[in-house]
């Protein structure tokens, strides 16, 4: 009798200790916030900064350049035009954008991965747009395509990563007018997560449209969100033609677009607060109303980056209180107006993934928590200012979103969560590491990080005495020797790859 007892223990740990060293593909489903989020502004204060807005798109106004049928639209619409200039009548641009939805499901190839953006829910997608990439081996470099698919399938190993992202990286050694083709085919073949298209020219939003009606079915695209992508506004109150012309693809077709303005307090908007809010407002109220008139109903996230500069360098700073006072105020601002919210990340201005790049993303990650941002670009990865994906910090802030799940869950205070027959079974002087309730509970009841260390100092000293970047650089190698394709249709394959090849063969390369 013992020894059968002694080899069940003995089975059970062996189980659990493969439980351990298995590879893992387990994406942890969109945070479904049980919080509430933190408002900063009072009643006042927004029918304030509402008012303003309204004031600067009616007497101010945005430029439109180069964009003749954008003007038409707004002509159209009832707007004052002048030239490249839209002045909007007050209240006309909140109006258009009452036809745009309040959340959005973005369908993935794996339907286990659909993400709803909108409500109480939090996507979190990694870094976007740095031409250089750093490691700890190579140090600080211009980024590859082979870069670019470490990235990819680094962010589908991710657990707490519910979306692929879209330029990861961007990849100097392809073509730049082709190099948009190489990144939608990784993302869609070496993840199965929902992913972004590309906006550096319409013919590219094009493009990204046409690889997926390949990769979803061309019916499917048009009833179905199955792209979300990011269009910058040119602040202070500049809708340049690119960006417009790619929404423009992407509203026609049904497809999510982020319209966020690109604010470093100080330089593209006011130094104030309230000043900058009343500009990202106009902004935003002007581009998704430019989406309403393209295609009533055509799915859109308000964003808003926004970030304050030192004043004595010129140099964008991350992680700062006014920063975080207006990504809680436009989170409001957004909820008002009934619409899905982009903002917050990983950010720092730091060179390496160090104490400085630590503090600046978890005052910026928490913040996006708090605030009720419901997709959030640059979650992981994020480094110098927005100039540099760095692997160790991808894979350490990967980690780091699993506190975001689980502050979101909120407090339980179920029979469980009290926790009385613990306390009466324990008694005064006792300890709860044998008691029943700990027994149930323990494999569950704290977060833990599978990155950080928290041995001993004599084990960690045994160990090599790691720092974390030392950790982060030995889990980027095992997660991507783990790394395991997902299954794609062959005749899906071989139909993207002809895409790509015919499209790249259709013109000469260009580097400018």
């Amino acid at each position: 009798m013992a020894e059968s007892a002694r080899r069940a223990r003995g089975g059970g740990g062996a189980a659990r200790r493969a439980a351990r060293t298995a590879v893992s593909f387990e994406t942890a489903r969109y945070i479904e916030r049980n919080i509430p989020n933190f408002e900063v502004l009072t009643e006042e204060a927004l029918e304030i900064i509402e008012q303003n807005a309204d004031a600067v798109l009616e007497e101010i106004g945005v430029n439109f350049p180069d964009n003749p049928g954008a003007l038409a639209l707004w002509r159209e619409a009832g707007a004052d035009v002048q030239g490249e200039r839209v002045r909007i009548p007050r209240g006309l641009a909140r109006k258009l954008c009452c036809t745009a939805p309040s959340t959005i499901t973005q369908v993935a190839r794996n339907r286990d991965r659909d993400v709803v953006i909108g409500g109480r829910n939090l996507v979190l997608a990694p870094v976007y747009g740095p031409p250089f990439v750093r490691d700890a081996a190579g140090g600080r470099r211009y980024a590859t395509m082979a870069d670019f698919e470490k990235f990819v399938k680094l962010g589908y190993m991710s657990k707490w990563l519910h979306h692929s992202g879209g330029t990861v990286c961007e990849p100097t050694d392809i073509p730049v007018n082709k190099r948009h083709l190489d990144m939608l085919h990784a993302h869609m073949t070496l993840s199965d997560k929902p992913f972004m298209g590309s906006v550096t020219e319409p013919s590219r939003a094009q493009d990204s449209v046409d690889m997926c009606g390949i990769l979803f079915g061309k019916d499917f695209v048009q009833e179905n969100t199955v792209m979300t992508s990011l269009i910058n506004i040119n602040s202070p109150m500049t809708f340049d033609d690119v960006m417009m012309g790619a929404l423009k693809v992407y509203a026609e077709n049904n497809q999510a677009c982020i319209i966020s303005p690109f604010i470093v307090g100080g330089a593209m908007a006011p130094v104030s607060v309230a000043g900058t809010l009343t500009q990202v407002l106009a902004e935003t109220l002007a581009g998704i109303a430019y989406s309403q008139l393209v295609r009533p109903g055509a799915p859109v996230i308000m964003g808003a980056f926004v970030t304050s500069i030192d004043m004595n360098s010129g140099a964008p700073t991350f992680g700062t209180p006014e920063a975080a006072h207006i990504t809680y105020g436009a989170g409001q601002l957004a909820r008002r107006l009934n619409l899905p919210y982009r903002s917050a990340g990983s950010f720092t201005g730091s060179k390496l993934p160090d104490a400085q790049a630590a503090y600046e993303t978890s005052n910026s990650l928490n913040m996006g928590l708090l605030s009720g941002v419901n997709f959030m670009l640059h979650a992981c990865g994020w480094l110098e200012g927005g100039l540099v994906s760095s692997f160790e910090k991808f894979v350490m802030d990967a980690d780091q979103l699993g506190t975001l799940h689980h502050l979101a869950r909120g407090v339980e205070i179920d029979v469980n969560a009290q926790a009385m027959d613990a306390i009466r079974e324990v008694g005064p002087g006792g300890h709860y590491l044998g008691c029943a309730h700990t027994q149930s509970n323990f494999r569950d009841a704290f977060w833990k990080s599978d990155l950080l260390d928290y041995k001993p100092f004599e084990t960690w000293s045994d160990e090599g005495a790691r720092d974390t970047q030392s950790l982060a650089t030995a889990r980027v190698e095992k997660m991507l020797a783990d790394y395991q394709q997902p299954a794609l249709d062959p005749a899906i394959r071989e139909a993207l790859d002809a895409f790509v090849a015919t499209r790249k063969a259709a013109e000469p390369d260009s580097f400018s």
